[in-house]
């Protein structure tokens, strides 16, 4: 058990700091390196009670970047990583950058034509992918596309306690990925057995260590080429945020997937870099989760808002005990102030809301932990440390001044920001006014530098020539105590050219009817800002991390219409 109370003491700054004071470039595996060096009988990995510590770890990963030199990983070669969260996910990570190789991030429950995509977009020689047949087909079904050469199977049996091994191998056996002739495949068990040490390929922090594939919401997915120096970057400024260290394991929930990228930095790279136990899930489900956290109590919480939703919401006799959380923050997606208030007062922990996107690796901004300045409401906090946060209009001029009336595009200037699209310089190039990269989201700055997220200026409803943006409305439903989700869109308007329309999940338990929340929103929203109609569901779409996912509301509301007048048509 970890103690829930221990002293805490400024953090050495030697191994994140340059003499400058900038911070200091680095690549990830000295991330790991140090860990295993200085905590080598440390627990590392808890995964559904098996454990591996930092020593086992750090021989596992050098063993598994032998052998990937072995067969034939080159310096800069890209090597997809299709994973739940496994120990395979943090050992495989590692082994590939040692190896000196480029890591892929690849959800593992996309669909076959968005696998392909980015195996083929990012010219991924080899897949690693669990031995479940529901998973690997899909990749099995890439075979032949772009540059892949084989594909590395994880055999999931192998890192479950005795028991569930066993239950896996003879009761779920029809389970099993079933091999496809012509494919080639390498066992990550013969990947482990190399005893020679890897060999050192004169990487830099400069080198891209990991292509991170955007959600694609304008389109196809694009790759972030973040560099060593830029995540670990992230996991430094996310220690200088927090402000201390102290002489006890931390130790994290690791239920947002790994291959998220900010689960990425949150739970694997700052883990790593603080020498925490990084208690895996593969995936979010309330029961598991509960008894994860009864068993092994966090110090630590990473979570997206559906998450502290969900934990906010359970009945008096299941909420979890998090007496020993001390670090919780909320990203991904904004945090609804209900929200975070109900999991506060349900749960006695308090959250900070940050920001952040992919291409900056993620993180920007944060609301200050451990509760040494306040959390300010709606807020995504300052920006991080070694972070520049600037507004921008149209033609990239600075806006000055502060509060809502000087509202602009958010742009980033820091260590975390990528090195740019991979293979899209002219998508790059667009994404940036100078150095300054540019989020898409519209937002202002108070007189303590705290930022204020007004929304992405893609999901702005032009209603009348007027703006209207869509987290005004969420976050007035949301002050309805039976509103459990929200999400507004804009959908045609014959009068108004876009109208707002809002679609409702209510709490277990809980009624409410249009015209009822009609003019509770009365009471809160301009005219303009009104929805035209609402949509009551028992839950709204999310994506696979667990965010309320406003693209597929919209592609549904298109697909209706668009069936609706080709059916008069037809008429």
């Amino acid at each position: 058990m970890i103690a829930e109370t221990a002293a805490s003491h400024p953090i050495d700054t030697s191994r994140i700091l340059a003499a400058d004071g900038s911070l200091r470039p680095r690549l990830l595996t000295e991330l790991l390196d140090r860990a295993v060096s200085k905590f080598p009988a440390r627990i590392c990995i808890d995964f559904l009670g098996r454990e591996w510590t930092y020593g086992e770890v750090g021989k596992l990963v050098d063993r598994v970047a032998a052998g990937l030199q072995a067969c034939g990983l080159a310096k800069g070669d890209r090597f997809g990583l299709c994973l739940p969260n496994t120990p395979y996910s943090v050992i495989l990570y590692f082994a590939v950058l040692r190896a000196g190789g480029t890591v892929v991030n690849i959800n593992p429950l996309y669909t076959e034509d968005e696998l392909a995509f980015l195996v083929v977009d990012s010219g991924a020689k080899w897949v690693a992918v669990p031995d479940l047949e529901l998973l690997h087909a899909k990749v099995a079904a890439a075979w032949g596309q772009g540059a892949l050469e084989g594909i590395v199977l994880c055999p999931m049996a192998d890192v479950l306690s005795f028991l569930k091994s066993v239950g896996l191998r003879t009761l779920k056996r029809s389970a099993l990925a079933k091999k496809r002739a012509g494919i080639a495949y390498i066992a990550y068990r013969d990947l482990a057995a190399h005893a020679a040490p890897p060999v050192e390929l004169g990487q830099t922090p400069d080198d891209v260590a990991v292509l991170q594939y955007t959600g694609g919401t304008t389109g196809r997915p694009k790759g972030a080429m973040l560099t060593h120096a830029n995540l670990a970057a992230n996991a430094a400024q996310m220690l200088l945020h927090l402000g201390e260290e102290r002489d006890v394991p931390e130790r994290s929930l690791g239920v947002l997937p790994l291959f998220h990228v900010f689960a990425l930095t949150c739970v694997l790279n700052f883990g790593i870099e603080t020498a925490a136990e990084l208690v895996l899930l593969p995936r979010f489900e309330m029961d598991e989760v509960l008894k994860t956290i009864k068993r092994k109590p966090p110090t630590q919480m990473f979570g997206v808002p559906t998450i502290y939703n969900a934990l906010g919401s359970l009945p008096d006799d299941k909420v979890p005990d998090l007496s020993t959380v001390r670090t919780s923050i909320s990203g991904g997606a904004p945090l609804p102030l209900e929200v975070r208030q109900q999991y506060e007062k349900r749960t006695g922990s308090p959250v900070a809301e940050g920001y952040g996107l992919t291409e900056a690796s993620p993180i920007v901004t944060s609301n200050p932990l451990l509760g040494r300045t306040p959390v300010k409401d709606n807020s995504a906090g300052p920006a991080f440390p070694h972070t520049v946060v600037e507004l921008r209009d149209e033609e990239g001029n600075l806006v000055t001044g502060i509060g809502p009336d000087h509202r602009g595009e958010i742009c980033v200037r820091g260590p975390q920001v990528m090195k740019g699209y991979w293979n899209r310089p002219e998508e790059t190039e667009k994404t940036f006014f100078g150095k300054s990269l540019r989020t898409g989201d519209i937002g202002y700055l108070d007189k303590d530098g705290y930022l204020f997220i007004v929304d992405r200026i893609k999901d702005l409803i032009l209603c009348s020539g007027y703006n209207v943006y869509p987290r005004a409305i969420e976050d007035a439903a949301y002050e309805h105590p039976a509103v459990k989700e929200a999400v507004a869109i804009g959908v045609p308007d014959p009068y108004r050219g876009e109208a707002p329309k809002l679609f409702i999940a209510l709490h277990e338990g809980e009624e409410l009817d249009a015209g009822t929340l009609d003019a509770f929103l009365r009471m809160r929203l301009n005219k303009i800002e009104m929805p035209d109609s609402y949509e009551f569901r028992a839950e709204l779409p999310k994506t696979l991390v667990g965010k309320l996912e406003k693209k597929a509301l919209v592609a549904e509301e298109r697909a209706r219409r668009e069936a609706t007048a080709a059916g008069g048509a037809g008429a």
